[in-house]
């Protein structure tokens, strides 16, 4: 895969880099490969990075990655929104315990 950095600016505001970045593949290219290689190039850790979105359009092998790097897994912890899910499993592991 051959990607390429679009946007890149610091947000001081929210403890965060936000990304945009172009990727050639023959495939939709998965969450874990887009962390992969935003791990190599950034010098940073999975848990830190959230992915927006991947969008590509039909019949074309670019796709267009939104990103969020985070300082901390703590930092994006508190600044991404939670969805239900997440809430629910959380819901479930305290009351286990």
């Amino acid at each position: 895969m051959e990607f390429e950095i679009i946007k890149e600016k610091e947000n001081q505001l929210f403890g965060r880099k936000e990304i945009q970045i172009s990727v050639e593949a023959q495939v939709t290219p998965s969450r874990n490969e887009i962390k992969n290689l935003i791990v190599q190039k950034f010098s940073t850790q999975a848990e830190n990075i959230s992915i927006k979105g991947i969008h590509g359009k039909f019949g074309s092998k670019t796709f267009m990655i939104n990103a969020n790097i985070y300082s901390s897994k703590e930092e994006k912890e508190n600044m991404e929104p939670k969805n239900k899910k997440s809430e629910e499993k959380n819901a479930e592991s305290q009351n286990d315990s």
